[in-house]
């Protein structure tokens, strides 16, 4: 399914852990440039600016590409418009896998080529269904996926996400006012299941180039869970959706447990995080609070702003603080001393690259040889007296 050569997607990878042992200290310059010499790579771009830059001149190509087709097809009108979308689309999906085969990946005209190509997936879907939300939301969610596992494009993981989670809320929009009352809780069912099954994902994973894509899901699921049922977002919803009107003195159905659950699950995921060494988790954790805490304050406002912001610098500080003062002196697990490298398993092929850069060692090649040796008749030396 990888349109990419793996031999140059693990070099890649070490190529990789070579830059992080570098910023941690435990490489030399000179060693780092040796390895990254010594390793063919795909063609992709680290510098965020400079790949926005190819992104936007990708998109120049592409549209160039397409009114260049356009040209053709404006003698007649209305047939061109109802198939042109899906040409464009082609166009994407051509251009990518020709940008694959040129090894390019990450780089910026392969990031335009593909979310070109899921736009005019959607739009052509959606002229052709006269803007059905929910088959458009799973023809993308489909082409999303097959961009993910085919091109290991991270991002369109992310489209993928959106579009599925798109699909199940126009899915239970079907339902009419009693899908959309059950929507919060199916929601939370959905992030709850799939979280999991990525979290399985990736601990039985045989290909790891699939694991950036797959912490991006889980990482989603995390935030979808908590979005779900928080109290602010399911009244908000539900008076757009429903047309519910709280008035004053009386709440939405089940506050108490929107109320609860709004408090619960930052606190969950904190200690969750702290108890796993989850970075990604801690600081969605630290986000969910705060959300939390303007959750509440969007409906009650309990002290003056000027107050309460005050008060909370106060708390903040106090809490990083003591902290600080407990874990600065930690060397391991939780702890306030910088991490000397961003990844702890880049570790594990620490010795290899140190040494192969150290001496110039090449991958063992192994030949026959024309000389048979034997015997070992005489006290062990490995001749039995004859030539």
């Amino acid at each position: 399914m990888i349109v990419y050569n793996k031999q140059l997607l693990d070099n890649e990878v070490l190529a990789d852990e070579a830059n992080a042992l570098y910023k941690g200290g435990f490489i030399s310059k000179e060693q780092k440039k040796f390895i990254e010499k010594e390793l063919p790579v795909l063609k992709s771009q680290n510098n965020i600016l400079v790949r926005v830059g190819f992104f936007l001149l990708g998109c120049l190509l592409y549209g160039s590409i397409c009114g260049a087709i356009s040209l053709f097809g404006l003698s007649a009108e209305n047939t061109f418009f109802k198939i042109c979308c899906y040409i464009f689309a082609a166009v994407g999906f051509g251009g990518v896998e020709l940008l694959a085969n040129q090894e390019y990946h990450n780089h910026g005209l392969d990031d335009a080529f593909i979310l070109n190509a899921l736009l005019c997936l959607g739009v052509a879907i959606g002229i052709t269904t006269e803007g059905y939300e929910m088959v458009i939301a799973f023809f993308v969610a489909v082409g999303a996926l097959f961009m993910f596992l085919r091109y290991l494009h991270v991002l369109s993981m992310l489209v993928f996400c959106l579009s599925a989670t798109a699909f199940l809320f126009y899915g239970m929009f079907e339902f009419g006012d009693i899908g959309k009352a059950i929507l919060p809780f199916v929601a939370m069912i959905f992030a709850g299941v799939f979280y999991f099954l990525t979290k399985k994902m990736m601990n039985h994973l045989s290909e790891s180039y699939y694991y950036n894509g797959l912490l991006l899901a889980n990482s989603f699921c995390l935030v979808l869970f908590y979005l779900s049922c928080n109290y602010l977002v399911v009244r908000e919803l539900s008076a757009e959706l429903l047309g519910t009107e709280v008035k004053p003195g009386a709440d939405i159905p089940f506050a108490y447990f929107f109320y609860a659950f709004t408090f619960v699950v930052p606190v969950l995921y904190l200690v969750q995080a702290l108890k796993a060494k989850d970075r990604i988790m801690l600081w969605l954790s630290f986000l969910a609070i705060a959300f939390s805490i303007y959750t509440i304050r969007f409906y009650h406002s309990v002290l003056p702003i000027e107050v309460a912001l005050t008060l909370g610098g106060v708390v903040l500080f106090a809490i990083a603080y003591f902290s600080i003062k407990k874990l600065k002196e930690k060397e391991s697990g939780l702890t306030f001393k910088p991490d000397r490298i961003s990844h702890s398993d880049n570790l594990l092929n620490a010795e290899a690259l140190v040494v192969a850069s150290t001496f110039g060692m090449k991958p063992e090649v192994k030949t026959d040889s024309p000389m048979e040796f034997g015997g070992g008749g005489f006290s062990g030396g490995g001749s039995d007296g004859s030539f």
